[in-house]
């Protein structure tokens, strides 16, 4: 068996998992931005009627997740585990936003990259053998974020310009074993393959993966989210490049989690620093998903800001044909409130995940 391993911090699949279904949930602020159309549900009560910010959030992963398994035309039965996290302490969102489904769950926290984590942990359980078929959810509210990282919204302070909005919303994917690769490993070529594994053709896979590291800066401002992301984000993306010996061409798309506008100017300064110019290829989900008019400062962030665009967009954008080949790369800033009060700095890390057509 070759070795799977590529270079310094990556992973080549050899039979690379398949996304055979994908949601999106946002609140209302987010339909009326861009990308409004592309979501599945936009919900115009942010609670969900429920009593508190976290219990909304919680709702949103649990909405969001069975309408993912049902995409995929999939039961809950058949999901052997799921790989979740989000922002709230003790994964509040994720532990009682999911505990209805009755799934095997690993919780994990990357800050605002925890898509990219999920993404790439599901992939190796699937691509290892040890499942057919696994979740990864993320997500993030408004509200409930403010409250715990920022000041509570009664306090009505101002937002400095390096600031983003945390999106409301909810994203997951259903990664399933690539049984195409595996009938083709089996066959000869002049054998026609089943009627499941022809009808992956179409379908977005997973062909490998960079796993970030922790980077700091040395930034204490926990209201430029940016500036604390971006030199994880650059760090990762050119460890991808030269662990799979790539230009930046090769990619249609690199899209960051939720650099913003700010943080997407140190990024492309910070790769153009090793030797790779990005800015053709670029593309930020916080900058994207609202629009200027709608008075979010820098850009959209949380866990829930890439989730949502992936699945919601860049899964379209690729099952289409419009895009081949995209490195998407989650962005988080690991701070907490006992730390960012103690006078620590706020690291970064960013994860890499190769999608294919």
């Amino acid at each position: 068996m070759a070795c799977k391993e590529k270079g310094k911090q990556s992973i080549c699949f050899e039979n690379p998992p398949v996304i055979k279904g994908a949601a999106s949930i946002v609140s209302q602020k987010e339909g009326e931005g861009p990308y409004g159309q592309y979501f599945d549900v936009i919900e115009e009560d942010a609670k969900l009627g429920a009593e508190t910010w976290e219990e909304a959030e919680g709702k949103f992963q649990g909405k969001v997740a069975e309408l993912a398994i049902k995409k995929s035309g999939l039961s809950k039965s058949e999901i052997r585990y799921m790989v979740a996290g989000d922002l709230l302490g003790q994964l509040m969102a994720s532990s009682f936003g999911l505990i209805d489904l009755d799934i095997p769950l690993f919780g994990v926290y990357g800050a605002c990259s925890t898509m990219g984590e999920s993404l790439g942990v599901a992939a190796m359980i699937v691509e290892g053998g040890f499942a057919d078929h696994v979740v990864a959810i993320t997500s993030s509210h408004f509200a409930s974020a403010e409250k715990q990282f920022r000041f509570p919204l009664g306090y009505g302070n101002q937002r400095p310009k390096a600031a983003t909005w945390t999106v409301t919303g909810s994203g997951a994917v259903v990664l399933s074993a690539s049984k195409r690769c595996q009938e083709l490993e089996e066959r000869e070529e002049n054998e026609s393959l089943s009627k499941e594994a022809m009808a992956e053709e179409g379908k977005v896979k997973i062909k490998g993966i960079t796993t970030g590291k922790i980077v700091d800066f040395g930034v204490k401002d926990s209201m430029n989210m940016g500036a604390c992301m971006a030199p994880a984000a650059g760090d990762v993306i050119v460890q991808n490049l030269i662990d799979f010996g790539y230009q930046p061409e090769h990619y249609d798309k690199i899209i960051t989690g939720d650099l913003g506008m700010v943080g997407k100017d140190i990024l492309i300064d910070y790769v153009r620093a090793k030797g790779y110019d990005i800015s053709d290829q670029y593309m930020d989900c916080g900058i994207e998903i609202y629009s200027r008019e709608q008075n979010t400062q820098a850009g959209g962030s949380g866990c829930g800001c890439s989730a949502v665009m992936l699945a919601g967009y860049i899964l379209k954008m690729l099952e289409s044909g419009e895009w081949k080949r995209v490195l998407f790369v989650p962005t988080g800033a690991l701070l907490s409130p006992v730390s960012f009060n103690e006078g620590n700095s706020v690291p970064g890390i960013a994860h890499g995940v190769m999608l294919e057509k």
